[in-house]
Parts: C-alpha cells; sequence; structure tokens
C-alpha cells in the first residue's frame, strides 16, 4: 500500500513540473509574440507617417508657390490704382476709355455719389426715369428716388425686348449674355422697357450688378420712410453697340447706410467681346 502511495506521489510531481515547463514556455512565446507585434506596430507607423510628411512638404511647396504667384497679381493689379480719386473720371467719356485689367468693379470719385442737395429732396415722394435710347437705339441713364411703395408684388416675365448688342451664344457657364436692367426689376417692377434694358455679361449681371441692388433692396425694407437717390448710367465709347459698363450711383437719404459710386466693367472671364457690335470669342 505504502509503495502504491510513493508512486502516486512521484506522477502526480511529474505532471505538476511538466504542466509548469508547459506553461513558461507558453508564456515566453506569448511575450516573444507580443514583443514582434509590437515593434511591427510601430514600424508601420513610421512608415504611414513618412508617407505623410512627404504628402504634406509638397502640399506646403505648392500652397508657397500659390501665394507667391496671388501676391505677383496682387501687385500687378493695385485695387488702389483704379480708386479715382477725382472728379473728371465720374465722366462717361472718361469712364468709357478705362481699360479692363482684372479688377471688374472699381471705384469712381472715391465712392462718392454725384447728387446735389436738390437731387435728395423727396417731396415728390418715390419716382423713376427713365432716358430716351439714342440715335444708335442705345439705352441711357436711368434715375429713381427709390422707396419700398415702387417695389413690385408681382413675379417678374419673361423678357422679350433684344437691346444693342445682343448676340447672344452659349458658353461653358450658359449665356454669355443677360437682358440686364439699369434699375432693377425688384426695385421698381420695371421689367420689359427698353429704356431700362441693357446686354450685360452674366457676371456683370450677377454677382456685381445684383450684390449692390441687394444692398438697397434690403434698407428699403427696413422702413417705409427710407429713401435711395439712384442713378445706374451704361458707358459706351464712340458708336460702339455693346456697353463698355455701367457706373451705379446711390445714396440713401438721411444717412450713409446706402453710399457707393462704382464703375463696372461689362465682360465675362474666359471671352473676348467686340463692342462695336456685341459678338464674342471664346478663350
Amino acid at each position: 500500500m505504502k509503495s502504491l502511495i510513493k508512486v502516486l506521489a512521484v506522477i502526480t510531481m511529474t505532471m505538476s513540473l511538466t504542466a509548469c515547463s508547459e506553461s513558461q514556455s507558453t508564456d515566453s512565446k506569448d511575450n516573444e509574440k507580443t514583443e514582434v507585434v509590437k515593434d511591427y506596430s510601430y514600424q508601420k507607423k513610421a512608415t504611414k507617417l513618412e508617407a505623410s510628411n512627404k504628402k504634406l512638404k509638397k502640399s506646403i511647396t505648392k500652397l508657397q508657390n500659390q501665394i507667391a504667384s496671388n501676391q505677383d497679381y496682387l501687385s500687378q493689379h493695385d485695387q488702389t490704382q483704379y480708386s479715382n480719386n477725382n472728379s473728371k473720371t465720374s465722366s462717361a467719356e472718361d469712364l468709357a476709355n478705362l481699360e479692363y485689367t482684372g479688377t471688374q468693379e472699381i471705384v469712381v470719385n472715391n465712392n462718392n455719389p454725384n447728387f446735389s442737395k436738390d437731387d435728395l429732396v423727396t417731396s415728390m415722394g418715390a419716382w423713376q426715369r427713365y432716358g430716351d435710347l439714342d440715335n444708335l437705339n442705345r439705352v441711357t441713364a436711368a434715375n429713381a428716388m427709390l422707396n419700398v411703395s415702387l417695389m413690385p408684388s408681382t413675379k417678374r416675365e419673361g423678357l422679350t425686348w433684344d437691346p444693342t448688342g445682343w448676340r447672344n451664344k452659349r458658353i461653358s457657364s450658359g449665356w454669355l449674355y443677360n437682358r440686364s436692367h439699369l434699375i432693377g426689376y425688384q426695385l421698381t417692377g420695371q421689367n420689359n422697357n427698353p429704356k431700362n434694358l441693357m446686354t450685360g455679361t452674366r457676371s456683370l449681371n450677377s454677382p456685381e450688378m445684383l450684390a449692390h441692388e441687394m444692398d438697397i433692396a434690403y434698407y428699403l425694407k427696413q422702413s417705409n420712410s427710407h429713401y435711395i437717390r439712384y442713378r445706374v448710367t451704361p458707358i459706351f465709347r464712340n458708336d460702339e453697340l455693346l456697353a463698355r459698363g455701367v457706373q451705379m450711383e446711390a445714396q440713401s437719404v438721411g444717412d450713409d447706410s446706402v453710399h457707393f459710386n462704382v464703375y463696372i466693367f461689362n465682360v465675362q472671364s474666359g471671352v473676348t467681346l467686340n463692342y462695336s457690335d456685341g459678338t464674342s470669342q471664346v478663350g
């Protein structure tokens, strides 16, 4: 009996040692595997970071080149040189002789509209007047004393009148020309009026002219007592049928909430216009 007990004890100790050995071996292998995976993880991350840094360096170089190019353009087209601060520049003849050099809207007469005190009188209430077409059938200046009472409540209908220089065609961005209102429809309700329409490029009509018209409309809607003296003059050079641009002047009565005098060139990016008849060439 005692011999049997000794044999069982020996077997039990042997199994315990074997299990311990296997456990230690397994733990050792697991630790070894964990260290390999960990090292591989760092290598993989480092590789990704290196690739990312290369891309960032390329992006930085590209941005630096773009900044340099933009700065060069700004140096060549300094806005201040187009801020015409003398009364001569506000004449139609002087504006007609200006050449577009990359800035579509420029300031005229230090941004001061050419209205006298009498022009700002509101005793007659709101009104609008449109000059007669000239001997070449071209549109002339439109004047108004704007008030919310002139603003239309109905939707604008389609236009049918073809102003001088109307040689429209499709370009990549849509139609080249719009029948541009001198005084926007939303301000007076004047729509298919030949005395209020000119051939204007898409960019002249929107966003350039529209941006000023929206400012005016916003001001007028704030109060029934708000008035704005307004004048829009198409600028033609000699006997050309397509206007070179438009001069827009506005002055809110009693304050300077709306106050500007600007000239907008009648141009479209990527298109060469023939102002003599309105024909054009892309590129």
